[in-house]
């Protein structure tokens, strides 16, 4: 069995814990119907959110879900000028017999700008 990297991103419409719980739990969903894991198979999710996002943890909507077993942690991602705003990013390390081209990716509403080459090949997927 090997380790992939399941790779997504979402916008909160709003800084608020609300907004940033709902968006982050909308993305996890959305990987999870995409990739059909079981949470057993989690070794770790690396968050990011963008620098004005502060409300609250992404963590914390995975939680909410149920996610509690598998390590995690929330980071900030560089303050790059023109960076999209109130961006929420997710890296899940997956146990799994599927190769690299068999991963499919989720990037939601306005951050489907930032890979739009994985967008497409959902897509075909």
């Amino acid at each position: 069995m090997s380790i992939r990297g399941i790779r997504g991103a979402t916008v909160a419409p709003a800084n608020t814990s609300e907004a940033i719980h709902a968006a982050t739990r909308e993305l996890l969903l959305a990987l999870v119907d995409a990739n059909d894991f079981d949470l057993d198979d989690i070794a770790s999710i690396f968050f990011t959110v963008s620098p004005d996002l502060t409300a609250d943890y992404p963590a914390t909507a995975a939680r909410q879900l149920g996610w509690a077993d598998a390590p995690m942690v929330c980071a900030q991602e560089i303050a790059v000028p023109g960076g999209m705003l109130r961006c929420i990013r997710v890296l899940i390390h997956w146990n799994t017999e599927k190769r690299p081209n068999e991963v499919r990716h989720v990037y939601l509403h306005a951050a489907a700008r930032l890979r739009p080459d994985r967008v497409a090949n959902a897509a075909r997927g």
